[in-house]
């Protein structure tokens, strides 16, 4: 687990396969910006089980283990990507800023990378702000980068990098 000072991340495993499914089938869950998914039980386990050792999903948990949230990270070639959801009813209370800080500090403590990478839609201002708080910074607009609900829709390009970020801002607990 890693820990920060209001959200801790737990990495996802089998037993939480029924929550995974629930989330991933409710369209709710990811908003307008993310696409719509319908997946079964059977699907999400193998998916879990065929992951990359190098590509990590995590749970995004208050300090008390209710899960509010998810976050990932990926290597695309020399460096990583991130990505992240919350629950609607737990957005807007710092919850996700303090997630992406902690892969921040995560990725790099651990990893000899000078740049983690994410995107969102132009029109999600919510995830800008994170990102921005956490010390991204816009590099552009990838025209019609994705397929959402029916239509292609842009996506807002960010970065950080490693003179940028510097020296841990959250993480608390091991590096395991």
């Amino acid at each position: 687990m890693l820990e920060g000072r209001v959200v801790n991340l737990r990495l996802m495993e089998q037993m939480d396969v029924p929550l995974i499914v629930e989330w991933a089938n409710n369209p709710d869950f990811g908003g307008e910006f993310e696409p719509i998914e319908q997946v079964t039980h059977a699907e999400i386990a193998k998916w879990l089980d065929g992951l990359p050792a190098n590509e990590k999903w995590f749970f995004i948990e208050k300090k008390d283990g209710t899960k509010v949230g998810q976050i990932m990270f990926a290597p695309v070639g020399p460096h990583y990507v991130i990505g992240y959801r919350m629950l609607q009813s737990e957005r807007n209370k710092g919850y996700c800023t303090e997630a992406v800080q902690i892969i921040v500090d995560f990725l790099f403590l651990t990893r000899d990378i000078v740049r983690i990478q994410a995107e969102t839609n132009p029109q999600n201002l919510a995830s800008q702000r994170v990102l921005e708080k956490a010390g991204f910074t816009k590099e552009g607009v990838r025209r019609k980068a994705v397929f959402i609900r029916g239509k292609w829709c842009d996506g807002a390009f960010y970065s950080i990098l490693r003179e940028e970020w510097r020296e841990p801002k959250i993480l608390l607990g091991p590096l395991a």
